[in-house]
């Protein structure tokens, strides 16, 4: 069964950022059509936009097609980017919190890191070399 699968799937796009975007959005408009009125105009709205939202997904992972729906994707990456970049940047944020302490200078708030335990130490600015006490 499994290979059977695989040999479906082969030449096809598959499942990529962009088809788990519009998955989500699919999934979003359907939770939101469950909780409005049953019967309401609105909720008939939601629930069709999250039917249309998943049947363009699968179409789009069954898609013979792969030179257009790369560029697809790479245009939601492309649009995404600062998006992505600063979730990623926060997440690296939080990780460093664990051993170090991070603070700001106060001359042109650039970003330090120190690590964690070293007691009441005089910070130098790498940028500006604005010099400030901190306890880490």
């Amino acid at each position: 069964m499994r290979e059977k699968f695989i040999r479906f799937m082969q030449g096809r796009h598959g499942v990529d950022d962009f088809s788990k975007f519009t998955m989500g959005v699919a999934f979003v408009f359907i939770i939101l059509a469950i909780f409005t009125r049953k019967g309401s105009v609105l909720s008939s709205l939601l629930d069709t936009v999250g039917l249309l939202a998943i049947v363009y997904t699968y179409y789009r992972i069954l898609s013979r097609n792969l030179g257009k729906r790369c560029q697809e994707n790479e245009k939601y990456l492309e649009k995404t980017n600062k998006l992505r970049m600063r979730f990623r940047k926060e997440k690296s944020m939080m990780e460093q919190r664990k051993t170090h302490h991070i603070y700001t200078c106060p001359g042109c708030g650039q970003k330090i890191r120190i690590p964690k335990g070293k007691g009441k130490i005089e910070i130098d600015c790498p940028k500006c070399h604005t010099k400030f006490v901190k306890k880490s």
